[in-house]
């Protein structure tokens, strides 16, 4: 794997030498050092593994199509930014607006993420965005969400009586989001479905967890069906009488 010391080293020239590289066709590259520089690992396209040591800045992975990001530690705001495709895995915690306007891809965080997870999320044809996070999320989780999953599992101690915050799925109108432990109706935007998942939605979402717990080399406790909730929308115009005369 080759290694770019980062320490005090301004994001567009890590940026420069990580394009370089990738371009010649090395694509195991390590950043080490990393202390808050933006737009990490932006644009990739292709397989191949960026591995960050340190807690990069905002937008880390953003537009990314292919490559997979590893963070070993936490990572501030705006992680995964309109990725297309490949996966990030963030071994701590993220910041707010984190898997803003996916497009397809994975997002795998192990500990808590911050405000408006998921916003503006979106599936087409084949690209299926995904995020999954082991503890619990700030308000506004998956605000105005249009496709995609997210899974919040509420692994561990949280903040409050319930592993998400307030607002949830605010304008949520595609998707689907999965939430483990205890979800109060009140917490949920306007014109949201809460149901049990079905067996099948179990069974797809069990394969995920299952990719999640392996890329983070993580056993999780047994997690069983009824112990999630299951909110969805119940059309695809939540606020379209606001705007209708």
């Amino acid at each position: 794997m080759t290694t770019i010391q980062c320490q005090g080293v301004h994001y567009r020239e890590i940026n420069s030498q990580v394009d370089r590289l990738w371009n010649d066709g090395i694509r195991e590259i390590r950043l080490t050092g990393v202390n808050g520089q933006r737009y990490l690992g932006r644009a990739l396209s292709g397989e191949g593994l960026v591995e960050i040591s340190g807690l990069p800045g905002d937008d880390l992975g953003i537009f990314s199509d292919g490559v997979t990001i590893r963070v070993r530690g936490n990572a501030q705001e705006g992680v995964g930014n309109t990725m297309n495709s490949g996966k990030i895995i963030v071994e701590g915690d993220v910041r707010d607006i984190a898997g803003h306007a996916m497009r397809g891809g994975k997002l795998w965080i192990r500990g808590n993420a911050g405000y408006r997870l998921g916003i503006h999320m979106k599936a087409f044809q084949d690209d299926y965005p995904v995020i999954v996070v082991g503890g619990e999320t700030g308000d506004f989780t998956g605000e105005y969400m249009a496709g995609g999953m997210i899974a919040i599992l509420g692994i561990g101690e949280y903040s409050g009586p319930s592993p998400v915050g307030r607002f949830t799925a605010t304008g949520m109108h595609g998707g689907t989001m999965y939430i483990r432990g205890l979800f109060d109706p009140v917490q949920a935007g306007l014109g949201i479905g809460i149901a049990e998942p079905t067996g099948e939605e179990f069974m797809e979402l069990s394969r995920y967890i299952e990719e999640y717990q392996r890329d983070l080399d993580w056993s999780l406790p047994s997690l069983t069906r009824d112990s999630f909730v299951k909110l969805f929308p119940l059309t695809t115009r939540p606020y379209g009488r606001l705007y209708a005369y």
